[in-house]
Parts: C-alpha cells; sequence; structure tokens
C-alpha cells in the first residue's frame, strides 16, 4: 500500500511539472481561433507541449524512472530516463511494472530487433508519432502489443497493410504474414494472404517464395482465387519450393496432391511424367490425380460428370491470367460514357473442347442505376433513360451466342481491378459474378472514378482483367 501512494505522489508531482511546462509554452505562443456557434475561443499549443515533451525525453529532466534494455547473448545495453506519469498513462503493462518495482531501473529484456527501435518506441510514447523503415515495422508491432500501446499497434498494422507491394531485398510478406499468424493479428494476416493469393505470379517470380512455410504454401494452394498465368506456373514453382526446403514426405505428397493437374494440357503432364524429378519421385502419390486428369481430357465434360465429382477442387480453374482464359482491359477516362469489348476463350479446359471458342461481350456503364433507382415519366411515349447521373459503375458479360456445348456449364466470370501501389501494378479487388458486377453490389462503389488521383486510376485509366472459368455440374445419380 505504501508502494502504491509513492508511485501516486510521484505521478502527482510530475503530473504538476509538466503543467508548468505547459504554462511555459502557453505564454511562448497564443494562437486562438473562435469556436463557431459557441462564442467561445480555443487555445491550441498542442504542438509546442509535443515539442517540450520531447525535449523532457531528451534532456532526462525530472526523470524518475530509467529503462534499462538488455538484448540476451549481447553485451549491449541501453538506458533511458524516463518518467513514471507518461509511461503509466500509455501503457497498462508499464503501469503495473512501475507499481510493482523496487527501485528507480526497470529492467527489460527484448530481442535484438526490438532493442534496435526501442527508442523510437519510447519516443512514440512521449510525442505520438513515429518515423520507421520497412525493416522496423514489425518490431515495433511487437513492442506495441508486448506493453499494449493499442493506437500504435493498430498504426503500424495500417502501415504494414499500405506497404506489402513495395520492394525489399529479400521479400517480406510472408514473414508479416508468419509475424501476423503468432502474434494474433487477424487485419494483418488476412491482408497478406490476400496479397500473396492476388499477386502470386510476381511472388513466384521472387526470392521470398522458396522461403515461405509449409503451413503458409498449403494454404495458398487450396485457394482457388489465386491469380497466376497458369496451373503450370505453379506447379514448377512448387517443384522448386520442394527441391529447396526438403520437406518430409507427407508435406511433399499433401502439397503436389493441391494441385489441378486437369487444368494443364496433357502434353504438359506427359512432359512432367518424363522430365519432372519431384514427380517422379512421389508419383504414386498423385497417380490417381493424373489418371482422372487424363480422362478429363479424354471425354465430353457431360461424359465425365456421370461418373466423377465434377465440382471437387481438381475440375475448378483459379484466376488464369493466360489469354485463353480471359483479356485484359484497358478502359480510358472511365467515366465519360458507355465501352465495349469482345473476346474469346476456350469453351472449356478440357482437350475435348480445346478447338472450341466462345466469344463474349462486355459493356461496362460508369454511371448505371437499377430500374427500381430511376425517376419514373408519366407522359405518354416518354422514354426510361437508360443511364443518369448519380449511378455506379456496372460490368455485364454474356455470350454472343448460345451453344448446345454450353448444357452442363455454368460460366463465372471474375473481374481483376488493378491498382498501382509502391509503383507496382497489383490486384486490389477481385469480383466474382455469373453475368453482371449488380450480382454483388459493391463493384467499385469507393472507387471516385471522377477524381484523378482514385487509387483505382493508372494514368487516368482503369485497368481490368476478366477472366472466364467454366464450373461443371456433377450429373451423378444418388442411388437410394
Amino acid at each position: 500500500m505504501e508502494r502504491r501512494a509513492a508511485h501516486i505522489h510521484r505521478m502527482l508531482f510530475l503530473a504538476a511539472c509538466l503543467q508548468l511546462e505547459v504554462a511555459v509554452a502557453g505564454m511562448l505562443k497564443v494562437d486562438s481561433t473562435q469556436v463557431e456557434g459557441s462564442g467561445a475561443d480555443t487555445i491550441s499549443h498542442s504542438l509546442t507541449l509535443v515539442q517540450r515533451l520531447e525535449a523532457l525525453l531528451l534532456q532526462g529532466n525530472g526523470s524518475d524512472v530509467a529503462l534499462r534494455v538488455e538484448t540476451p547473448n549481447a553485451d549491449e545495453v541501453k538506458v533511458i530516463q524516463t518518467h513514471s506519469l507518461v509511461l503509466s498513462l500509455q501503457s497498462p503493462v508499464f503501469e503495473e511494472m512501475l507499481v510493482s518495482r523496487n527501485g528507480s531501473t526497470l529492467v527489460l529484456r527484448e530481442s535484438s530487433d526490438c532493442a534496435a527501435v526501442f527508442d523510437k518506441f519510447i519516443r512514440y510514447l512521449y510525442c505520438g508519432e513515429i518515423s520507421l523503415r520497412l525493416e522496423q515495422a514489425m518490431p515495433l508491432h511487437k513492442l506495441a502489443s508486448k506493453y499494449q500501446v493499442l493506437s500504435l499497434q493498430q498504426g503500424v498494422t495500417h502501415y504494414m497493410t499500405l506497404n506489402l507491394a513495395r520492394d525489399s531485398p529479400s521479400g517480406h510478406v510472408a514473414g508479416w504474414y508468419e509475424y501476423a499468424l503468432q502474434a494474433g493479428d487477424a487485419t494483418l494476416r488476412e491482408s497478406c494472404l490476400q496479397y500473396l493469393a492476388w499477386n502470386l505470379s510476381s511472388v513466384l517470380q521472387s526470392g521470398e517464395w522458396v522461403t515461405i512455410s509449409s503451413q503458409l504454401l498449403m494454404t495458398l494452394l487450396q485457394r482457388s482465387d489465386l491469380i497466376l498465368q497458369s496451373e503450370m506456373e505453379l506447379f514448377a514453382a512448387l517443384e522448386a519450393w520442394i527441391i529447396q526446403n526438403e520437406p518430409d514426405g507427407l508435406t511433399a505428397e499433401n502439397a503436389l496432391r493441391a494441385v489441378r493437374y486437369a487444368m494443364m494440357p496433357p502434353q504438359e503432364l506427359f512432359r512432367l511424367q518424363t522430365q519432372s524429378t519431384v514427380l517422379a519421385r512421389y508419383q504414386e502419390s498423385v497417380r490417381d490425380l493424373l489418371y482422372m486428369s487424363y480422362q478429363f481430357h479424354s471425354a465430353s465434360p457431360l461424359q465425365m460428370a456421370k461418373y466423377f465429382d465434377v465440382n471437387c477442387s481438381l475440375f475448378v480453374p483459379r484466376n488464369y491470367l493466360s489469354p485463353v482464359w480471359g483479356s485484359p482491359w484497358i478502359i480510358n477516362n472511365p467515366t465519360r460514357d458507355d465501352r465495349s469489348i469482345s473476346f474469346q476463350t476456350q469453351l472449356g479446359p478440357s482437350s475435348h473442347d480445346a478447338s472450341k471458342r466462345v466469344t463474349w461481350n462486355a459493356l461496362f456503364s460508369p454511371r448505371w442505376l437499377p430500374l427500381s433507382m430511376r425517376p419514373m415519366f408519366t407522359e405518354t411515349g416518354a422514354m426510361q433513360p437508360t443511364r443518369v447521373e448519380g449511378g455506379r459503375p456496372r460490368i455485364i458479360i454474356t455470350p454472343a451466342t448460345s451453344s448446345a456445348d454450353f448444357a452442363g456449364v455454368n460460366f463465372q466470370k471474375t473481374v481483376l481491378v488493378m491498382a498501382r501501389q509502391q509503383g507496382k501494378l497489383v490486384a486490389k479487388h477481385v469480383y466474382n459474378f455469373h453475368q453482371s458486377t449488380e450480382e454483388n453490389g459493391d463493384f467499385l462503389a469507393d472507387a471516385d472514378l471522377h477524381r484523378r488521383t482514385s487509387e483505382y486510376l493508372v494514368d487516368s485509366s482503369l485497368i481490368l482483367h476478366i477472366v472466364v472459368k467454366p464450373l461443371y455440374q456433377t450429373l451423378i445419380t444418388t442411388k437410394n
């Protein structure tokens, strides 16, 4: 009880000192503005106060607690003169430590990366601002989490999500994902995972790919929203990962079984079986998948659907950027008027459909309104406008003709919306629909395409990529 009372007394004394500092600051500079409608004036010295607090930290005036930062297996020790009032106000962990301390020094044991940025962390507690580099984000997030400084934790998380596309010597997104998984930061974890999935082609070509964990590898392989050139590109990257990391047999087998071999042409499958050292080693583990893939390519999808579950992941395409699956679409000045494009895709991934093409018509409307939201016209002969001011962007994709070959197939349309981040073109949004983006309800809802600085515009253009994915319907009859 006496210790707590002494601690409170010290905090009150320091608070009085800080109030004196503020009073002095007030005499140095007065900035008076009137609050509208209240008849009262506001005097703000917040910037001066921050400067005074920073000077208090740097000079150590009135310090009543020293932080001794030690690093395991290192001789270097960092000592920072601080004030218990500031530490207690900013961190409940520090507050508890200060109450139970035995002297004027707190010994803190931190990892080397956290010790290197500890000065920045303490300065944030005094000034409420921080400057950081890419490699400093994770240790600062660790310190903010450890000492429960929620505002800094959220701020660093936001910084990390905004800098996923930034270049770094050995890559950083996978490392941030692993850290977020361990720290329980769901926002950062999902942002990293989405970035990796939606920009997988660039990730596969980076040195970071072979360093990812087996857990992250499996998480990515099981997703259908991966954006990459082809399934062959994914297999080649997986083969490189297995050769580099030499995982245990079960891990390698599970990873190889997550590849969607049916999405590869038969000639590529033959080549893999004869040239891939990894597949030669684990061929028995994927023999059934290869056999089903060859069957898929040799029979019509309708015939396959009678005997196999064609809804399983083996027969579900990912977001392939290859021309046989869709087309890029660059829309200059997208707010000007309606635009249209026609393109062709292969009817399906099966070799049975390799020679069959489907022509698609896509229409982009920048200001489309649903019928229920359009103004009504009661005059006889008045025409209902198809597009009015105040609408929202919409894309419709329809086949140019119908065909009996479409039987048993649903065509899922996917629109990838690209944006430039940190000098890179990355996928910002992925929208899936059957015919119209109106099915989503939020297509480019926050884009603000009229604003030239909109993050959705690259050189005043909206950059899209359309992917058409055939999804087969199972026709297996269930026996009672």
